[in-house]
């Protein structure tokens, strides 16, 4: 067992040998006073640690609502999904996910059969079936694909007496009470108060004297990033969405961004890495080596032109051997060059950071960074050569390679992935490994272009 796992056994406050031996022995009472008690996090971790012959137990021990619960903050791989509904019998695991806030129902439901999931939309009750039905017609990825529609609304002609009645009937089934937004009468959104300023006013209070009208809002398609963008930005613990007419259509909480930032941020770091996902962790080699194939069969090919350049200076190699050596070390400084430019250039774009100033200024910085790196580093190897093989053409050589090849790793690193951005593909599918490749083709043929020309000057 690592180091984290040990930590969250030592920390975790449910007694996992007494709840196993408690399924194992049948002895619901045992099990049930032990684990309500626990905490949901707790209870989940345990849960997901059973194995295939305990789990039905753990369902016939808990109602759905129970279950709900669980399900709704497992740490589990999405494709597990399936197999875990599978486990349980049809009409119990409906009940379940109408129970379930809508939002985190209907990702589940997204994750499975779509045959599969119309079964259990077919057995639930009709107000639920409905509520799914339409957050899963949003397109993946975007606002309304993670919004849920259990959130408080009241209209702004009403007095706080009457809202706080709203409030205290509609708070069991909503996510979250902090913000209760504001609507007129065609349930277009007009703006939002919070929870202390309800309860603070005056009961006779109209809402629309206490209301905030500006209210920021997203558009229901707008891309999730661009929502975790916004909600960092102002600090909100939720953002209401609204289709094109301003009408309310549900809220986007704080919880569910954090979902979206650390999702989005292991596909990029993916992309980077030159593979597909990392986050899902394949058991199988074949399935493993499919996903990764595509991009080193690229890589493979564009390795190809780098061999294939080397090759057209064959006649300048042999006459001086001693140039060989210090291929690596060009192509491999650019190679780094070329990727920490890159990772500057595509975290300010998923940050949108790089919207609040001009694009051309990055390149520029880091233009300027090329330059003075590679003066620095330039000269540094133009010494060491010097001192090891005491030929200063050489060094000189080499020096003035790596001067020129960071210069031009580093504005290959943020000139692409600002390009890619420009014509709506990915930045981050520019990566490390692909950057690395195209920056060893230009080192090359600077430094052997190079050693060419001053070939009768070498020693």
């Amino acid at each position: 067992m690592g180091t984290a796992d040990s930590q969250k056994k030592q920390n975790s406050q449910i007694n996992e040998e007494l709840l196993i031996q408690a399924l194992i022995d049948d002895q619901i009472d045992i099990f049930r006073n032990e684990f309500i008690e626990s905490h949901p996090y707790d209870q989940a971790n345990f849960f997901t640690s059973l194995n295939e012959e305990l789990r039905p137990k753990v369902y016939h021990y808990l109602s759905p609502e129970e279950m709900a619960t669980l399900f709704e903050i497992m740490e589990i791989d999405e494709t597990e999904y399936e197999g875990l509904l599978a486990e349980m019998a049809p009409v119990y695991a409906a009940e379940m996910l109408s129970l379930m806030y809508a939002d985190d129902a209907a990702d589940v439901l997204n994750e499975i059969d779509s045959e599969q999931a119309g079964s259990y939309l077919t057995i639930m009750n009709d107000e639920s079936a409905r509520e799914l039905k339409e957050l899963l017609s949003y397109e993946e990825y975007t606002a309304g694909s993670i919004m849920t529609t259990e959130f408080v609304a009241i209209e702004a002609n009403q007095t706080v007496r009457s809202a706080m009645y709203i409030l205290k009937k509609e708070a069991p089934k909503a996510e979250t009470i902090y913000y209760i937004f504001v609507v007129d009468v065609n349930k277009k959104l007009v703006g939002v108060l919070s929870l202390r300023t309800l309860i603070v006013s005056d009961d006779d209070t109209m809402i629309s004297e206490i209301l905030d009208d500006r209210v920021v809002s997203v558009s229901v398609t707008e891309d999730q990033e661009e929502v975790a963008r916004q909600m960092r930005d102002y600090n909100f613990l939720a953002m209401p969405v609204v289709d094109f007419q301003n009408h309310l259509l549900g809220i986007i909480t704080v919880d569910d961004i954090i979902d979206v930032i650390d999702e989005e941020a292991s596909d990029d770091y993916s992309k980077l890495a030159g593979v597909s996902d990392l986050d899902t962790v394949d058991k199988s080699p074949i399935s493993a080596a499919r996903k990764r194939l595509p991009w080193l069969v690229i890589l493979l090919f564009l390795g190809m032109m780098t061999a294939s350049l080397i090759g057209q200076f064959e006649e300048t190699l042999s006459q001086k051997a001693i140039l060989a050596v210090f291929i690596p070390l060009i192509g491999g400084m650019a190679g780094n060059t070329g990727t920490q430019a890159l990772a500057v250039a595509v975290r300010g774009i998923a940050t949108g950071d790089l919207e609040h100033e001009s694009k051309w200024k990055l390149v520029l910085r880091e233009a300027g960074t090329g330059l003075i790196t590679g003066f620095v580093c330039g000269v540094v190897v133009t010494l060491v050569v010097f001192i090891w093989q005491h030929d200063l053409i050489l060094g000189s050589l080499v020096g003035i390679s790596i001067f020129t090849t960071l210069i031009f790793a580093t504005l290959a690193g943020s000139l692409v992935p600002l390009i890619m951005h420009k014509m709506k593909i990915d930045p981050a599918v520019a990566s490390g490994p692909f950057i690395t490749t195209i920056n060893d083709i230009i080192s090359i043929f600077v430094y052997f272009g190079m050693a060419t020309m001053f070939m009768n000057y070498l020693l």
